[in-house]
């Protein structure tokens, strides 16, 4: 058995952290999940400036994503639905209206030149063979933006998901630019969708946000959705306040969706009700209001960690940083060795160096003529001669020996030696140089991907309990015993609402506290029933008479229910009492009759419940008398009842 549980614990910790760093959770260093990396992958393979069919690009993808040609297809269309990095050509299904995308071979796509610019890097990022050996792709791409700010992400691994809310890439970069500058900086959501948020709670996105539709209200009689709440459709938002109006909840004719290109929700009112009145009533029973809650986890240093909006934002202003600086580097490199080239070249040409080779017979010979006919030279190269300069050198044709352009060849190093001592300049400054590079990355974006869509804007979400009206009847059939508001026959009780609790006490003397039952069996006879509001309930004082069974004697407890459990059962009086009256009459007289007893005259008795104090719901009755009770009256027959009861009833007296 220990050998079998130790299997299990292995091949599901095996499990566990697949899905965690290979499946649903983003890198904070790209942004992107396996699969959608893999996707950016094979774009910068096939692109050539042209549109690809998305299914010739799901086909290449698979060489690297062993998992099936529809979630890359899906993944690819949610890509290039944020309509930043990669172009569409065609119906990729529509974020309004939640409609989904054409088949794959209908539809085209190619990269945005944006997208370069930030993931595409190939000399400076490390590659791993595939899972088949037969390519090679990306640990992570060394991203130049906290792409994980800009398009969000949501997933659910193995005993942890993640929820990233989306931000606008406008204020995502002049965020990292204030980082830079050692300033102070803050970001908040932006949707595609628009709509209104309230980031009060949003506390550096681990928070969370309350969002809601914009609505027009301009006309009295009628109200329009503009904009959906994040993250929401317009049908699903229709369908929730069509469910509400059929229910009663919105005063409402019609419900029509007309979005397009654009939101547009029309919400046709009943006769006599305004659009102001059904405002609240919206944002509580439907769609159009609702509370999202953020998680920033993503993958750090091959870990799961959950992090704030800031310390991603201090992690890529570093990360950019060394970016830059491993580019600038490579450049230099790649400049100092085309520089040693082109010398190479002019000495060996301009110096006749070729000439020497002329009677030379072997390899070695040849290599050795060349590399001494440089000698005098050394002091005008970068670096010594190799013999792979050797052969660079013994390849140039007689054609370009014959043409070679003296001044052509000074300019070109000239422009090499300028451009290395920008390097220079640059590595001295790299923040400085990360700075400028942001904004001018800025200014290459348009005002249409950069413009903000969501409004920010301070508002309380809006309490159900407030808006609803109590205007449900609540019955109880005493013949039946039934009680709840789907009862059409009956005693009305009170008017509730469905999030009303309601405090109901049986013949038995057990009581229980629930919310508003639609049909409940209860009792065929009840002593109380009403409201079970903590605050008003303990305004209410039960009378509670009752007969010990083995003595015959009553008793009489006057009592409040100041706490309970939901749906619990509670006795009012002690266990195995019989109860003879349980009330919320304030106060009045009543009647005992004895047991008959030879010799014993006094056979009634009148008493009254202002005599005996109030005491705890858990103590004991007073004892009334040392007689055995045979039965009990009322002598009021119109009692008065206290005004905090005036909105319960009694069902039995």
């Amino acid at each position: 058995m220990a050998y079998v549980k130790n299997l299990f614990d292995k091949n599901f910790i095996e499990y566990a952290s697949y899905v965690i760093r290979d499946r649903a959770i983003p890198d904070i260093e790209d942004g992107l999940k396996p699969v959608q990396r893999r996707i950016m992958h094979t774009l910068f393979e096939v692109d050539d400036g042209k549109f690809n069919k998305v299914a010739n690009v799901v086909g290449q993808c698979m060489k690297y994503h062993p998992h099936g040609d529809a979630s890359i297809g899906g993944a690819l269309v949610v890509l290039a639905n944020k309509e930043l990095f990669i172009e569409k050509q065609g119906n990729f299904g529509n974020l309004y209206t939640g409609d989904g995308a054409s088949a794959s071979r209908y539809i085209e796509c190619r990269l945005k030149p944006f997208s370069k610019e930030v993931f595409y890097n190939p000399n400076i990022t490390e590659y791993v063979p595939s899972y088949d050996g037969r390519g090679k792709e990306p640990v992570v791409f060394r991203a130049k933006l906290p792409v994980v700010l800009i398009i969000g992400a949501e997933g659910i691994a193995v005993g942890m998901s993640t929820n990233i809310l989306s931000h606008n890439v406008r204020e995502v970069i002049q965020a990292e630019i204030a980082c830079l500058k050692g300033e102070k900086f803050q970001l908040y959501p932006d949707c595609f969708t628009g709509g209104l948020i309230d980031v009060s709670d949003y506390q550096d996105g681990v928070g969370k946000i309350t969002t809601r539709a914009k609505l027009d209200t301009s006309d009295p009689k009628r109200i329009i959705i503009r904009e959906l709440p994040f993250g929401s459709n317009s049908e699903r938002l229709t369908e929730s306040i069509v469910k509400a109006a059929k229910a009663g909840k919105i005063k409402a004719t019609s419900v029509t969706d007309y979005t397009a290109e654009k939101v547009e929700i029309e919400i046709k009112l009943q006769r006599g009700v305004y659009a102001e009145d059904v405002v609240s009533a919206l944002y509580a029973f439907t769609d159009c209001e609702q509370t999202i809650s953020c998680n920033l986890l993503v993958i750090k240093d091959n870990m799961p960690q959950v992090l704030t909006v800031s310390d991603v934002i201090r992690y890529h202003s570093k990360k950019l940083v060394g970016v830059l600086k491993d580019e600038l580097e490579l450049e230099k490199a790649q400049l100092t060795e085309k520089l040693h080239l082109r010398t190479l070249e002019r000495i060996f040409i301009e110096e006749r160096i070729y000439k020497r080779i002329e009677e030379e017979k072997t390899e070695t010979a040849v290599n050795k003529a060349v590399i001494t006919g440089f000698e005098p030279f050394k002091a005008e190269l970068v670096r010594p001669v190799t013999l792979e300069d050797v052969s660079h050198l013994l390849k140039i044709p007689i054609r370009r020996i014959s043409l070679y352009d003296i001044n052509k060849n000074r300019q070109e190093v000239q422009i090499i030696n300028k451009r290395l001592k920008e390097i220079e300049k640059l590595l001295k400054n790299l923040v400085g140089y990360a700075v400028s590079w942001l904004e001018g990355t800025l200014a290459t974006l348009d005002e249409e991907t950069t413009k903000r869509r969501t409004q920010i804007k301070k508002f309380s979400a809006v309490d159900v309990k407030e808006v609803v009206k109590r205007d449900t009847p609540l019955r109880y059939d005493s013949k039946g015993g039934y009680l709840g508001t789907a009862i059409s026959s009956g005693e009305e009780i009170c008017r509730v609402t469905p999030y009303d609790r309601i405090l109901f006490m049986r013949r038995s003397g057990i009581y229980t506290v629930m919310t508003v039952p639609d049909k409940l069996f209860a009792d065929t006879g009840m002593w109380y029933c009403g409201l079970a509001d903590k605050e008003e309930l303990s305004k209410v004082l039960f009378t509670v008479i009752y007969r010990d069974p083995k003595t015959q004697y009553a008793y009489i407890k006057k009592c409040r229910i100041e706490q309970y459990i939901m749906n619990r059962d509670y006795m009012i009086a002690p266990d195995g009492m019989e109860i003879l009256y349980i009330g919320t009459i304030k106060d009045f007289n009543f009647k005992l009759v004895y047991v008959k007893k030879p010799r014993v005259k006094i056979t009634e008795e009148v008493f009254s419940t202002k005599s005996y104090e109030e005491k705890g719901l858990k103590a004991q009755g007073v004892r009334l008398a040392t007689r055995e009770v045979e039965s009990f009256e009322i002598v009021k027959t119109k009692p008065k009842t206290s005004a905090s009861n005036s909105a319960k009833k009694n069902t039995k007296e």
